[in-house]
């Protein structure tokens, strides 16, 4: 007994004077279990405090993600896997996963859940299915169809998805098109004023949650000028709706008499934008420059890098990112796992992308931007980095690793879905 005694005095004190506090926190209880992060943190830097667990290796093409109410893990692809569209995991107590079903015989990336049912996209239909008690999908073979006939040509055809509290339903539209020119992306070719595209693709649409077959006649334009947005989510502390515009390409490759090859690879702004009903952000017509900090009319419009015209009076982003690093997710942070700084701010995955030629690859990130009621609280840093597996690669195709999807566990924990090897992580935070 007074040698057990003398254990537990030792160990108080040890603790007292912090010299144990580093095995404590290297693990963090999660919903009554512990979780132990990965040695490596599966390849992933992150701030200091937070870990990750590989939660599956190589599942498949990764898009988007969802976390339903049982703690299972809902994953969009971009390819089918065994004829299935949608793969469901169930977490172990370490945190790693297995799957437990597939099901959905279509390719997309939206994905969500929302008041007993599940909410997934093909590239030109949006589907549901009904949830029992249990919060598994009911009937997998036999989805509702709530809109079809989408937009689906081969660019930009991929058809994020958000909900609001109040019914509502919204769907990226992308245009198939860089700017709207009579020969898509054609050296020289001048814009198409107006733009055809516009009338059924370029913006988000609003449709009913609960009507089934919903046709563009039956729903709401809700915004328009976007040319492609996949990070796409309703922000409930504001009400809102949010979104993650991709830039427009080929400024220095379409028009060399106006732009250097640096100045296309740093051109325009990836745009974080709050969404209204209304919302004009001025596609194609305009770009955001991110050094000049205001939109100004395309070189397809009769753009000279300064002139605004009527881009002066379009809809501006919260924030305006570097230029083609390719925003594929993004996420208001509800939970309490995270230290007070993360609450209602925003993560935004960023997929890379091909356009950044002469200069080195860039994004390949999960940043964070904190916020209050909405708007930017402080400047957005780098939260989750690593994903390219070396300091520098020559195009996307190099990288180990692409960020694509985000979701939000039970637990408040944080997953990352990534697109090539199909790579999922858990974020946590263990408070060291």
């Amino acid at each position: 007994m007074k040698s057990l005694c003398l254990k537990l005095c030792l160990v108080t004190v040890m603790i007292g004077l912090g010299l144990i506090h580093a095995v404590a926190s290297d693990t963090t209880k999660v919903s009554g279990r512990k979780l132990q992060p990965d040695v490596d943190n599966g390849g992933l830097k992150l701030p200091t405090g937070f870990g990750a667990v590989t939660v599956v290796d190589s599942l498949a093409r990764n898009r988007h993600l969802a976390v339903n109410s049982n703690g299972d893990i809902y994953v969009k692809l971009s390819r089918l896997k065994d004829g299935k569209g949608i793969i469901v995991l169930r977490e172990k107590e370490n945190g790693k996963a297995s799957v437990v079903k597939s099901f959905g015989n279509y390719i997309g990336t939206g994905i969500a859940f929302k008041n007993g049912y599940l909410y997934a996209s093909s590239d030109s239909n949006v589907y549901r299915y009904k949830l029992n008690e249990s919060g598994e999908v009911m009937a997998p073979d036999a989805p509702e169809t709530i809109v079809k006939g989408l937009v689906s040509k081969r660019q930009h055809e991929t058809k994020s998805i958000a909900l609001d509290n109040a019914g509502n339903i919204y769907v990226n539209i992308g245009a198939p098109s860089n700017s709207c020119q009579l020969q898509d992306r054609g050296k020289g070719s001048k814009g198409q004023d107006p733009c055809p595209i516009l009338d059924s693709a370029g913006g988000i649409w609003q449709f009913k949650v609960d009507k089934m077959n919903q046709s563009y006649a039956e729903g709401v334009r809700y915004t328009t000028g976007t040319r492609n947005i996949v990070g796409l989510d309703w922000n409930n502390t504001v009400n809102e709706l949010y979104a993650m515009q991709h830039g427009r390409d080929n400024l220095f490759q379409n028009w060399p008499e106006l732009y250097d090859s640096v100045e296309s690879a740093e051109m325009p702004a990836e745009e974080f934008l709050q969404v209204k009903k209304g919302s004009n952000f001025g596609w194609p017509y305009c770009y955001f420059d991110p050094f000049q900090k205001k939109k100004v009319l395309a070189p397809e419009y009769g753009g000279n890098k300064t002139t605004q015209g009527r881009c002066e009076k379009m809809d501006t982003p919260v924030i305006g990112f570097p230029g083609h690093w390719a925003p594929n997710a993004l996420m208001f942070y509800t939970g309490t796992m995270f230290p007070e700084k993360y609450r209602n701010g925003a993560f935004i995955a960023f997929h890379g992308s091909w356009n950044r030629a002469p200069l080195k690859q860039k994004g390949y990130q999960v940043i964070f931007v904190p916020l209050k009621d909405g708007k930017p609280n402080g400047e957005w840093e780098v939260f989750a980095d690593g994903f390219m597996g070396t300091p520098e690669i020559s195009a996307p195709r190099d990288a180990q690793f692409r960020p694509c999807g985000l979701a939000q566990g039970k637990d408040g924990s944080l997953y990352i879905s990534d697109s090539v090897k199909g790579r999922i992580w858990k974020i946590i935070y263990s408070g060291k």
